[in-house]
C-alpha cells in the first residue's frame, strides 16, 4: 500500500507491507478516507524527533473493512479515532491526567494516517474508536482529534462564567479553541500577526480579535475589554513571543493556559508568576470522554470547520507541508 514515510525531513511516498489482522488477532483495519496534518506532525518532522521510515498522521477518519472484535462495530462503518489509548487505572488516569499515562504514550495506530490502511487494536476500538455520521464530509470528521484536544484544555482550565477569555494566535488549533470556548458558552477574544486570520476568527464567532500591528497599541484597545487583563490566556502560536504577550495582557491571579510546543527553552520567570499569583498549567492530546464530546459537536453543527482546511493528496504531501509552514494556508487535509 501507499504512504508518506519520513525521510530526511520530509516525506516520501514508498510502498510498504499493508497491515494483516491476522497479525495482531483482535481489532481492526481501517480504508483512510484522510487524514489532516497536525501541527504536532510538522514539529517531529522538522526537529528530526522521529526515525526516518515513521508514518505520521493521526486526525484520521476511514471506513473498517476487516474485523475481528467483540466490540458493536462492523465492517462498513465509517469512523473517526483517537490513536493512544490509557490505561483508566493508573495514578496518571486516576488524577485525569491520561496523557500523561505511561500506557497511552506507548499505544498507537498502525502505521499512521498518511497510509492507505491503517490497524487498531481492540483497545482502540473499546475506548477511541467513533461511528461517525454519513453527513459528515470527510474533513469535518478528521476535526474530531483535533477539537478533542481542545476541549480537554477547556475543561482544565476552570473557567468562570463571563471570563474574559483571550486566544494567542489564530491558525487552527486557535480557531478550534476559539469555537470549542463558545460552544460551552464563555466568552472568547483572540489576536494575531496575520490579518487573514483575525478576519476568519470572527466569522467563527469570536466577540473580538485583534490584528498585531503596533503591540502597545493593541493592548491599549485590549485594555477598553478587559481593563485588568485577560482572566484566561490560551497559548496557540507556538512563537516566544507569546509568552511575553501573555504576561502583558493577563490580569493578575490570571490563568495562562499553554498549548503548543516552543523550538527553544524559553520560558516564564518565576518572579512573573510569585508576585502577580499567576497560574500557567498545559494541556496535551485529549481523552476518550472529550474525544465523543468533539465528535457531537461537530455532528450538531455547533462547531464549525469550513474554510480552515485545504486538500491536498497524499502525492502532493510536501506540498502541503511546505505550504502550512509558509503560512500560505492554515491547515492542510490530506486526502487518500
Amino acid at each position: 500500500m501507499k504512504a508518506a514515510a519520513v525521510q530526511n525531513n520530509k516525506f516520501v511516498i514508498k510502498n510498504i507491507p499493508k497491515p494483516m489482522l491476522d497479525e495482531y488477532g483482535y481489532g481492526a483495519i481501517i480504508k483512510v478516507e484522510g487524514c489532516g496534518l497536525c501541527g504536532s506532525d510538522i514539529v517531529k518532522l522538522k526537529q528530526n524527533l522521529v526515525q526516518d521510515g515513521s508514518v505520521l498522521g493521526h486526525e484520521v477518519v476511514g471506513e473498517i473493512v476487516e474485523i475481528n472484535s467483540n466490540t458493536p462495530f462492523n465492517i462498513g462503518d465509517r469512523v473517526v479515532l483517537g490513536h493512544h489509548v490509557p490505561c483508566f487505572y493508573c495514578q496518571y488516569c486516576l488524577d485525569g491526567s491520561y496523557s500523561m499515562c505511561r500506557h497511552f504514550k506507548s499505544t498507537n495506530i498502525i502505521p499512521g494516517g498518511f497510509s492507505e490502511y491503517i490497524y487498531v487494536s481492540e483497545e482502540h476500538l473499546n475506548n477511541t474508536v467513533f461511528n461517525a455520521n454519513l453527513s459528515l464530509t470527510s474533513i469535518e470528521a478528521s476535526f474530531t482529534e483535533p477539537l478533542a484536544c481542545c476541549i480537554r484544555a477547556v475543561k482544565r482550565a476552570r473557567i468562570f462564567d463571563n471570563a474574559n477569555n483571550l486566544i494567542v494566535g489564530l491558525g487552527s488549533i486557535g480557531i478550534l479553541m476559539g469555537e470549542a470556548l463558545k460552544a460551552y458558552g464563555y466568552k472568547v477574544f483572540g489576536c494575531d500577526l496575520i490579518e487573514d486570520r483575525v478576519n476568519l476568527s470572527q466569522k467563527f464567532g469570536f466577540d473580538r480579535s485583534f490584528l498585531i500591528q503596533n503591540e502597545e497599541e493593541t493592548i491599549k484597545e485590549m485594555k477598553k475589554i478587559a481593563p485588568l487583563g485577560f482572566d484566561t490566556i490560551f497559548l496557540t502560536a507556538g512563537a516566544s513571543s507569546s509568552l511575553e504577550f501573555a504576561l502583558k495582557t493577563a490580569r493578575d491571579g490570571a490563568k495562562i493556559v499553554v498549548f503548543s510546543s516552543i523550538k527553544n527553552d524559553n520560558g516564564f520567570k518565576n518572579n512573573d508568576i510569585y508576585y502577580r499569583e499567576l497560574t500557567v498549567m498545559s494541556s496535551y492530546s485529549s481523552s476518550p470522554v472529550d474525544l465523543e464530546d468533539a465528535l457531537n459537536l461537530i455532528e450538531e453543527g455547533r462547531v464549525k470547520t469550513e474554510g480552515i482546511s485545504v486538500v491536498y493528496s497524499l502525492e502532493n504531501i510536501n506540498e502541503a507541508l511546505n505550504d502550512t509552514v509558509s503560512n500560505k494556508i492554515m491547515k492542510a487535509f490530506i486526502k487518500i
